[in-house]
């Protein structure tokens, strides 16, 4: 398996001719780097103005591996070749190198390049990938990706201090001005200012100022722009926005970032988002995705991201729900105070439901990431998570009614799922010693990694030394926890039956989605199975309206597809119940499966292959009047292959709407295709003259993206 690496951007405060004088200093040794043992030049090339010049080294790197692998190797040290592109008139180095060692069982492969800085001329952008294809090496194949990784992970740390040294070097010899290339060859005897060329220049506050003027959920950046192209981040921008990361956890954010650049088009989460759900997956970008694409669909289908400027709380809510946003703790994170053993479970979920609960739940989380990243703007370094304290004192057996629990768990399932790595402390204080029986129902389905966040006080312990005060200064610390501060957090207390929801409520019959998000909810969900597509049909009206959908795949890959039919469609359309579907879920189809191409219907936009996790939005300008239909089928990508997982199934959720033509440039469901191109299916004439089926699409004809 191939694995890659990424690396973010990094930026030297220096022109790039005096970065690329200091970058020459390293040849033939660089005493900074003692694995680097030598160099030589076997081609070079310099064109006759001066302005490219090409040069290839092999290169001698002592091998950093356990002795006994270098016993069985027999080498201590191995060869890489290195080819050196520089373009003085572009102004960039383009650097090449492989492995000549070990080729024929181990392939490494490395690019960086030097440019100038896309914001400031007076400074120099580096960014730096690699690639390691281990095929066999003597039964040391992971050893071996360990040392590559360990090397890769040095050089990345090593090269900025190699190339800062030098260039110190350089100005401590009188050098102050290296002047550009020019087509005549001549040079500029007049330099910058020395505040702007060998002074480290002050840190922009474009970058803060920017990425600082958004609050929503999903943004495009500056410096991380998710709709013209660019995959790369600044270190800098990391370091100030995301923390501390190391080259590899560097790496796999910046490959996960990339993959959804490539299928959310037009939106992607904000960094933050990605990085989260990547710490809770311990950085593996394949588990990763799936958490975060899963989430996605969830917010999307329930409209989270509207949840903050739509959600009012109920009375029973104000009044009775004993937690509130209070201060900060030490490290600058907003603070919940919640005091379960106040709060009249029982009569919390008689009057609101348990969906109510967990509605008001998701918009607390909601607010804690707002107030994450308004913390993060006031104190200059990231702040992601909050801290929780939990107050038990009352707590007793009739808060270990049954359905409390099991709506308890829920919350817990839905929270860990969608708003992972959140949490920086949760102390629980006052813990009574019915406790230990709520802990061993609820421990079991909190994360290993959430669990290692919890510390648990019992009587007086969360006073003095080791207790609140590690982590929350004591003028925050509430009043009735022995603190100064004034906690203006509900009491809680019982909750009068007459606000209970009757019998007759007219809510009860509803679906728990539709009874905590509306039954106006805008999205579907739907399977796609073999031989079964799902199909929407949508009359249209006039010549000119506009079909746009918006749907996430997820589960399985798709085909879609959008229909014009011949005639206007009366028939009823056939249901297939799905197995193992989750309420009722099934397909819808129109089409017959005897229905042929050019005869029954036309295709008006030809089919998109669409894998799972992709999120695609776009829309049709009708030519005519008359029925339409959007099609999905299953896509089976492991053909010709025996996979005992497939399932012949995918699961889409989707969203459609009909536009008139004058309000669909105004319309936010609006969108113009997001996909630069349809993959082209072989619909066309048979040789026997007959047309496509409309159903039966070879997968043979369905190439990959």
């Amino acid at each position: 398996m191939v694995q890659t690496y990424q690396s973010p951007v990094r930026v030297y405060k220096f022109p790039f001719e005096l970065v690329m004088a200091a970058y020459e200093k390293r040849f033939p040794t660089c005493h900074m780097i003692p694995v680097f043992l030598g160099s030589d030049i076997i081609f070079e090339f310099k064109s006759d103005n001066g302005a490219e010049h090409v040069v290839e080294r092999r290169c001698r790197l002592a091998v950093d591996a356990p002795y006994l692998l270098k016993k069985i190797v027999g080498v201590d040290y191995v060869n890489f070749i290195q080819k050196n592109c520089l373009d003085r008139k572009q102004r960039t180095l383009h650097i090449y190198a492989h492995n000549e060692s070990f080729s024929s069982r181990v392939i490494i492969n490395e690019h960086c390049s030097y440019s100038v800085h896309a914001e400031n001329p007076l400074w120099t952008s580096f960014e730096q990938d690699a690639s390691l294809d281990v095929k066999s090496f003597f039964g040391f194949e992971a050893s071996v990706e360990k040392i590559a990784m360990k090397q890769y992970t040095a050089n990345i740390k090593k090269g900025k201090e190699v190339i800062e040294y030098y260039i110190n070097e350089i100005l401590s010899e009188g050098v102050k001005f290296i002047a550009p290339w020019t087509e005549d060859g001549t040079q500029e005897e007049k330099s910058p200012t020395d505040g702007e060329t060998l002074s480290p220049i002050e840190e922009s506050s474009e970058l803060e100022k920017t990425v600082c003027a958004s609050d929503a959920e999903v943004v495009a950046l500056p410096n991380s722009p998710s709709t013209d192209g660019a995959t790369n981040l600044e270190t800098d921008y990391i370091h100030r926005f995301l923390g501390k990361l190391t080259p590899y956890q560097e790496s796999k954010f910046l490959q996960l970032r990339k993959w959804l650049q490539g299928t959310h088009k037009g939106k992607i989460p904000k960094d933050s988002v990605i990085l989260r759900f990547l710490k809770a997956r311990d950085f593996n970008v394949e588990k990763g995705r799936e958490m975060l694409c899963h989430s996605l669909a969830w917010r999307k289908l329930h409209s989270i991201d509207r949840l903050l400027s739509s959600y009012k709380r109920p009375l029973v809510i104000q009044n009775y729900y004993a937690g509130g946003w209070h201060y900060h703790d030490r490290d600058g994170r907003p603070l919940y105070i919640l005091r379960l053993g106040q709060m009249d479970v029982k009569g919390l979920m008689k009057s609101v439901g348990p969906e109510g609960i967990l509605k008001h739940v998701l918009a607390v989380n909601e607010e804690g990431l707002h107030r994450c990243e308004e913390a993060t703007k006031r104190r200059g370094y990231p702040v992601t998570n909050c801290t929780c304290i939990v107050d038990l004192e009352g707590l007793s057996m009739r808060h270990l009614w049954r359905p409390g629990i099991k709506t308890l768990l829920r919350i817990i399932e839905v929270v860990e799922a969608n708003y992972p790595e959140t949490m920086g402390y949760l102390l629980i204080v006052r813990a009574p010693r019915v406790f230990p029986v709520l802990w061993t129902l609820v421990s079991p389905f909190i994360d290993e990694n959430t669990r290692r966040k919890f510390l648990i006080y019992g009587g007086k312990d969360y006073q003095g030394p080791g207790g609140l005060v590690d982590y929350v200064d004591k003028k925050y610390i509430p009043d009735f926890l022995g603190g100064d501060a004034y906690c203006s957090v509900p009491d809680g207390g019982h909750v009068p039956k007459s606000l209970y929801m009757s019998d007759e409520d007219p809510d009860k019959d509803l679906s728990p989605v539709e009874t905590a998000f509306g039954p106006d909810n805008l999205y579907h969900t739907a399977f796609a199975v073999k031989d079964y597509p799902h199909e929407v049909l949508i009359q249209v009206p006039q010549r000119g309206s506009v079909v746009t959908w918006d749907f996430d795949v997820l589960k399985g890959d798709v085909t879609f597809t959008v229909l014009r039919c011949r005639q206007t469609l009366s028939a009823s359309p056939h249901e297939h119940h799905i197995s193992g579907a989750v309420g009722g879920i099934g397909s819808t189809q129109y089409t017959d499966r005897h229905w042929t191409v050019g005869v029954d219907a036309s295709i008006v936009e030809p089919p998109l292959v669409c894998r799972d996790g992709d999120s695609i939005q776009g829309s049709h300008v009708t030519g005519v009047a008359g029925s339409y239909i959007l099609q999905w089928k299953y896509f089976d990508s492991t053909k010709g292959s025996f996979d005992l997982l497939s399932t012949h199934k995918s699961k889409i959720m989707y969203f459609t709407e009909l536009l008139q033509s004058e309000h669909f440039r105004g319309s936010m469901s609006s969108l113009h295709s997001c996909q630069s191109g349809f993959s082209q299916l072989s619909l066309t004439t048979s040789n026997s003259g007959q047309s496509s089926s409309l159903v039966s699409v070879p997968h043979s004809s369905c190439p990959s993206r």
